[in-house]
């Protein structure tokens, strides 16, 4: 998968946003800059909620925090949200985003369908059932088809009045839509601080980080926490976590013997091959997974002093935490939205993290919101994309 094409014509900060990201590019890794508030974090979390969320009904809820507030603002009752051109290896599909109203599809309809149909489609109050005017019924996806325009249904949500998301679709076959939609669902990640902000999560959720904690109140970051559990896609990389480690060295050690079994006797070196490339990540350090697979700890070369996950710097932790969840999860083909990866970085890995991601997952696409000319420039101009308004040079007296 390939994001060729965004366009977003305003959505909180971001204004008449057109950027191009061109599949023919070597890597396939494209820096994205912008001033402080220029909406580079924004652009990053709507392309993931819309193409995460859109295809699975268990996660509209994150699309419908994202839309609090936005709502149809002109007399023909629809909104463009954003349009999103795909390559999907063999053609580019495009994917406009926009909210409507019930009015906006009664007068598409001119009468095809029956407008008691059609009005419980966009009442928040009514469970969303399969009704006789859907063309293709499923419980995941709902297409309208008129004479000139077909479109599928995301979901409801409350705003000044009953509106809807709905996307259309060219460039693929109807029969289609909904087995691409769930796959690119499956192929877009998105990678940030813990301490961002994130807009999907519920309005009063993201207020709370600003306010005193109360007893019994839920946490922001339990809040994080629970998004990550039901976004698969989701990952904060602030703390590498030992048990993907762990994990991963036991999947070595039984694909090993797995192994072993099948050609009787004779082991693989995955796990061989694993500590090697940990060990490869870290300078001066070797790590030493504890016999029994229940911990890890590292030693310094040369010296046989025992040091723990907590004696690391954050940039070594952090390096490793990318690298784990790279391959952990088998993350190949993929579209991968990184917010500020240069956080904690020496400049030098800033410029090494850019060769690190080709290496580490060659067949993804990259896009990283960043401040960092080093990661811009571990790439060629015509690779880095800003928002406006653009930085403008100076010239140092």
């Amino acid at each position: 998968m390939h994001l060729q094409r965004i366009q977003v014509p305003d959505f909180r900060a971001l204004k008449n946003v057109d950027i191009s990201f061109e599949k023919e590019f070597t890597p396939r890794i494209f820096p994205l800059g912008s001033q402080n508030g220029g909406g580079k974090s924004t652009l990053l979390q709507l392309i993931f909620v819309l193409l995460h969320c859109a295809g699975n009904a268990d996660r509209v809820e994150f699309i419908q925090n994202l839309l609090h507030g936005f709502q149809v603002n002109d007399e023909s009752g629809k909104r463009t949200l954003a349009i999103v051109d795909i390559w999907d290896g063999s053609k580019t599909v495009k994917l406009d985003f926009f909210i409507c109203s019930e009015s906006y599809i009664l007068n598409l309809s001119n009468g095809e369908y029956m407008e008691s149909s059609i009005v419980n489609l966009f009442n928040q109050d009514n469970e969303i059932k399969l009704m006789s005017f859907y063309e293709e019924k499923s419980e995941k996806h709902i297409t309208l088809s008129f004479k000139h325009i077909t479109l599928s249904f995301i979901c409801n949500f409350k705003s000044a009045q009953n509106e809807a998301l709905f996307f259309q679709f060219d460039g693929i076959d109807i029969d289609e839509v909904n087995k691409f939609v769930i796959e690119l669902s499956n192929k877009i990640f998105l990678t940030a601080h813990i301490s961002q902000i994130f807009l999907f999560l519920q309005p009063n959720n993201r207020k709370s980080l600003f306010k005193a904690q109360v007893n019994n109140q839920t946490n922001y970051y339990q809040q994080i926490k629970a998004a990550n559990s039901k976004l698969p896609g989701f990952f904060t990389y602030d703390f590498l976590s030992i048990d993907i480690l762990i994990e991963a060295f036991k999947k070595a050690r039984n694909d090993d013997f797995a192994q072993a079994v099948k050609q009787k006797g004779n082991y693989g070196n995955n796990y061989v091959k694993l500590l090697d490339e940990l060990n490869n990540l870290l300078s001066n350090k070797k790590i030493n997974v504890q016999p029994d697979l229940s911990g890890i700890n590292f030693k310094i070369n040369g010296d046989e002093t025992e040091l723990y996950p907590e004696d690391l710097s954050h940039g070594e932790l952090k390096r490793l935490c990318i690298y784990m969840w790279l391959k952990h999860n088998k993350i190949e083909d993929a579209i991968v939205l990184m917010d500020e990866l240069e956080i904690s970085f020496h400049p030098d890995w800033q410029y090494q993290i850019v060769r690190d991601l080709e290496e580490w997952g060659a067949t993804n696409q990259y896009i990283l919101a960043t401040h960092s000319y080093e990661i811009c420039q571990a790439v060629t101009p015509a690779h880095v994309k800003e928002l406006d308004p653009k930085l403008q040079a100076r010239t140092i007296q």
